[in-house]
């Protein structure tokens, strides 16, 4: 008997090696599988603007680096003893202007090159809710905790986030048009917003995204979409999936997502080499009540003799 129904997943076409270069961009569910990448040592770049979950500021940072369109001083602003930018998260605020400008154009450079050399790239949106500012009348990253009567909050339509995605694809494919593309939607319920206005934020998300890749179905690139957001909802459904605020996944459902991903997204050939990296990482944080005697030092040495074969045959794999 099932007791659970399980969300089809069809095969990548084009899945992810030890040999591809991997950028995640999007909201906080891209750092959770990019930590699942860091771990099993895959080449990975994740998020060098931080968390970004709406599709018109995601867009805004691909055309700045599409361009290589550098951030200037009218770009950031000062506010809590801090200089910040709208379009991008706080975690890269600064108390120093001239850092904090010097920290996001080297950003926008360093991903430039990566976004060209990359074979995948993994975009998660997270809400179709924004806030503009009033004054600027420009969409926001983030608010960076400024009063809220300096924005108004709307609810981005269908057209415009299909637009804000097309966009995004165009922008990438003109520095890499090799590059495949992986979306999904975030399982990570905004309910700050209202149960009803997170359903809402959702459906606009899927409803948008599926019609932009309706129209690249027949295209050589593959436009793949993992169904994250259903997994957590359909096949987990259950609070105790959920961390103690009752809206992000917990480290179980993280690990099961995960496991789905890299069954259909993961070269095959690959897995075996998952399965050792999963060894030594285990074994590399172990630890020995007697770090002195002999049995641990013959243990360090045969772990040694593991990274050393591991690094002759994928020389990129780092411990």
């Amino acid at each position: 008997m099932q007791f659970r129904t399980q969300i089809p997943i069809s095969k990548s076409k084009a899945p992810i090696d030890y040999n591809s270069k991997v950028l995640s961009f999007g909201s906080c569910f891209a750092e959770n599988m990019a930590e699942k990448f860091d771990y099993f040592k895959f080449q990975n770049e994740t998020n060098p603007f931080g968390i970004i979950f709406n599709s018109v500021s995601i867009e805004k940072l691909f055309e700045r680096i599409s361009k290589q369109e550098m951030f200037e001083e009218k770009d950031v602003f000062f506010h809590n003893e801090r200089w910040h930018s709208y379009e991008v998260h706080s975690d890269l605020s600064n108390s120093d202007r001239q850092e904090l400008l010097e920290t996001l154009n080297k950003a926008i450079t360093e991903t430039n090159k990566q976004l060209k050399e990359a074979s995948h790239i993994i975009i998660t949106y997270g809400t179709s809710w924004i806030y503009r500012n009033l004054e600027s009348e420009e969409i926001v990253a983030n608010c960076h905790k400024v009063p809220q009567k300096q924005f108004s909050k709307e609810l981005l339509s269908v057209e415009v986030i299909q637009k804000s995605i097309q966009n995004t694809i165009d922008l990438i494919q003109t520095l890499n048009p090799n590059i495949n593309f992986i979306f999904t939607v975030s399982p990570v319920r905004h309910i700050k917003d209202g149960f009803v206005e997170n359903q809402l934020s959702k459906s606009h998300l899927f409803t948008a995204l599926h019609q932009v890749l309706k129209t690249h179905n027949s295209k050589l690139i593959t436009h793949n979409y993992f169904p994250s957001y259903e997994i957590m909802m359909d096949e987990l459904r259950d609070y105790r999936f959920y961390t103690e605020d009752m809206l992000h996944p917990n480290q179980i459902a993280i690990d099961y997502i995960w496991k789905l991903f890299s069954e259909n997204y993961i070269a095959q050939e690959s897995i075996s080499v998952m399965q050792e990296v999963d060894e030594i990482q285990k074994s590399l944080r172990h630890r020995s009540f007697n770090p002195e005697s002999e049995q641990h030092q013959k243990f360090l040495a045969k772990l040694q003799q593991k990274i050393n074969l591991l690094g002759e045959k994928l020389p990129q794999i780092n411990f």
